[in-house]
């Protein structure tokens, strides 16, 4: 596929695959344009002169052509080789995720880390040592790279607090002794910040991501307290602290989950609009099919009117004080990732890994438990490197499905956790994830456009 047409909202719309070339268009360009490749004039004005006059079909007709003379339209792929040769030689890792705490204090009942315990049937703390190692293994794994950043997760973090301040000291003084830039995100369920905890996360930590579903009944339904009551009217009050401290200049996001069970999101992520929050992130759940909460074919059609209703909303809302970031929809147009990026993604397995409360090193922290693809431990010194060299070369070029898909610069092959647990090879993508992506790619297209306009 070398060009992908689609309609959001009222507009028409063509991407060029392999520049990211966007264009508003007519519905008679619409109509003339062939996602494979373009018809010959006489074969377009056969198919059309019912519908358009000849002249209009010559003129726009004329102006795709121009489009291809200026290599804005059906360009070839001219990145495979260079992103080939790019993912040859030495990984250095730039992302960790912590999980300093195998413990949690909500019964989240999607929770793909069964409570904190994930597939390890034992619940668990990080000790500070193995924190220590665990900024000593970035550093010299970093290479000659500058800046690294380190999730704090779990389960529930703040369980660990004093662990979690003790390796943010550590590390502060690591960075500066070996010239690196290290920043931090962590995770949190927010039911246990207090003022001191709030404080200190806001001057050590670059990122807070603050878990929340939408609605109070939404809410409740799923993030419940081991009491089985629900978490809302604990969390909001912390969390609009939280994010008032943070300021405009500050980073945090609201980050929520819709399930088979309020598929009408876009109600959740306007409750947290209203509730004065600009930064938010609402994403499907993935659990296995027979689970009632997982997402399935049937609900699609609810899902992409949501992504749909969205759009509208933040268009209308472009240049307000209403405004506000809907994560899913967040594409750079004139810059964004480098071709690298675009074909890698988060780099599981060599640039990123994930490290348990024991040590034990995984390419993420969704793969932590399946010991298939334990990469080592970093208190013995085992390591078995390979295993990050699979998933480098899991790209979207070594992804058949990718080839014929417009999206695959944009979500970059999908999440190879999701792929292994849906499909057993981290090589096929996990089909409905890819159709919401695909959806949400084009309505982050009409948005980003609408934009620059």
């Amino acid at each position: 596929m070398l060009i992908h047409k689609f309609k959001q909202g009222n507009e028409y719309y063509v991407l060029d695959v392999n520049t990211g070339s966007l264009h508003i268009i007519d519905r008679l360009v619409y109509d003339i344009l062939n996602e494979s490749a373009l018809e010959s004039q006489d074969e377009v004005i056969k198919r059309l002169k019912d519908i358009y006059h000849e002249d209009e079909i010559k003129e726009a007709y004329d102006e795709i052509m121009q489009l291809i003379e200026d290599e804005e339209l059906y360009t070839k792929d001219h990145y495979e080789e260079i992103a080939r040769k790019s993912l040859e030689g030495i990984s250095h890792i730039k992302a960790l995720c912590l999980n300093v705490a195998h413990d949690c204090n909500l019964k989240c009942t999607y929770c793909f880390a069964k409570e904190g315990e994930y597939k390890k049937g034992k619940r668990s703390i990080m000790t500070f040592e193995v924190g220590k190692k665990a900024i000593d293994f970035i550093i010299e794994r970093s290479g000659p790279r500058k800046n690294i950043e380190i999730d704090l997760f779990g389960g529930e973090p703040i369980i660990a607090f004093d662990v979690v301040k003790k390796i943010v000291d550590y590390a502060k003084e690591r960075e500066e002794e070996y010239n690196k830039n290290i920043r931090f995100t962590l995770t949190t369920n927010a039911t246990l910040l207090t003022d001191e905890i709030m404080d200190y996360l806001d001057k050590n930590i670059g990122n807070i991501i603050l878990s929340i579903d939408g609605r109070k009944e939404v809410n409740d339904k799923i993030r419940k307290r081991a009491d089985g009551k629900g978490s809302y009217d604990i969390i909001m009050p912390k969390i609009k602290k939280m994010v008032s401290r943070r300021g405009s200049k500050r980073q945090y996001y609201i980050r929520g989950t819709f399930t088979a069970e309020n598929l009408d999101f876009y109600d959740d992520v306007m409750h947290l609009v209203e509730n004065g929050f600009k930064e938010i992130s609402i994403e499907p759940v993935v659990l296995p099919p027979d689970n009632k909460l997982a997402i399935k074919y049937s609900n699609l059609e609810k899902i992409f009117e949501e992504y749909d209703k969205l759009t509208e909303e933040m268009k209308n809302r472009k240049n307000t004080d209403g405004k506000f970031k809907f994560y899913h929809f967040a594409i750079d147009l004139e810059g964004g990732p480098c071709i690298y990026k675009r074909i890698s993604g988060c780099g599981a397995g060599h640039e990123y890994i994930s490290i348990t409360p024991e040590g034990d090193i995984y390419p993420c922290h969704q793969f932590i438990g399946n010991e298939e693809f334990k990469i080592g431990n970093i208190m013995d010194g085992s390591f078995d490197f390979s295993i990050g060299e699979e998933f480098k070369k899991a790209h979207v070029y070594n992804k058949p499905k990718c080839q014929t898909c417009f999206a695959k610069f944009y979500c970059s092959g999908g999440c190879q956790a999701n792929n292994y647990n849906f499909n057993g090879d981290i090589h096929i993508p996990y089909d409905i994830g890819c159709k919401m992506q695909m959806k949400r790619i084009e309505c982050a297209l009409a948005l980003k456009s609408n934009e620059l306009i």
